[in-house]
């Protein structure tokens, strides 16, 4: 068992010594393959669990099967923090590994660190309340009042969760002087990556259930590459480790999950009693 735990060991700082000098690429590499995963997501929920015409209120069985997805990616998400938060405490090598692939992305072109920087600011606590408080009010406005309940519950609940995991981990960030962002307080997990999986998430669900449906497979894409992007640039930016960042994508994934799910749950039982 101790054999088989060293050769894993050794294959993942292995795995981050090829990687780091590629980061650039496998970035490039992984939006497509992010592109392509929302694509093929949407095409099986259009195949299995929506209706053809417009139903009002979905019968239990589509329910129920909307609330198993909802709960397997709740119970993915929950499942992929705490691998990483295990092997982050219990392992050395996840921790030579993030080192490498901090080291690693120096080389990066100064025009990508800037290009990042820029994103980078799109999951900056200002611009997330700010984005909070003007959909809340326009959903206000637009007589959507348990959706904008639903909406600030979702980003502030996440805020609150991140900065409970943080004083739980208590990680370090890593070294980062170059001078183009600076970022204080814990580093594991990752905020922005978390705040944008779910804001950005919750975003476009909200879009979805204004905007015509010809839009949303357009929106989700937009909204899954953003978020992704946000997260890595933490990364590229050496605010944080990559494990930060994919523990952030976990637990901002489960929470956005549980969001949803609420909400369909909410909806369902609101339209049944009508």
């Amino acid at each position: 068992m101790g054999a088989d735990a060293d050769v894993g060991n050794a294959a993942i700082v292995a795995l981050a010594r090829v990687a780091a000098p590629h980061a650039l690429a496998i970035f490039v590499v992984s939006v497509v393959l992010v592109v392509a995963a929302t694509y093929i997501g949407w095409w099986v929920r259009h195949r299995l669990i929506v209706l053809p015409g417009h139903v009002a209120t979905p019968p239990p069985w589509l329910l129920g099967l909307r609330l198993a997805l909802g709960f397997g990616a709740i119970v993915a998400g929950a499942w992929g923090f705490a691998e990483i938060a295990e092997a982050l405490h219990a392992q050395a090598a996840l921790g030579a590994a993030d080192e490498l692939i901090t080291q690693g992305v120096r080389d990066v072109p100064l025009a990508a660190l800037h290009f990042f920087a820029a994103v980078t600011r799109l999951g900056d606590v200002a611009t997330m309340t700010v984005l909070c408080i003007a959909v809340a009010i326009g959903l206000v406005v637009l007589h959507r009042r348990w959706l904008a309940f639903a909406w600030v519950v979702a980003i502030a609940g996440n805020g609150l969760l991140n900065q409970t995991l943080k004083h739980v981990f208590e990680r370090v960030r890593p070294l980062h002087d170059d001078g183009l962002v600076l970022a204080h307080g814990f580093s594991f997990p990752s905020g922005h990556s978390s705040g944008a999986v779910v804001g950005y998430g919750m975003l476009a669900y909200v879009a979805t259930r204004l905007l015509p449906p010809r839009w949303h497979l357009a929106i989700w894409i937009a909204a899954v590459v953003l978020a992704f992007t946000i997260g890595a640039s933490r990364m590229f930016l050496r605010v944080h480790f990559a494990s930060d960042v994919l523990a952030g994508f976990a637990s901002g994934s489960a929470w956005l999950a549980v969001c949803i799910a609420s909400i369909v749950l909410g909806r369902w039982y609101s339209a049944r009693r009508t």
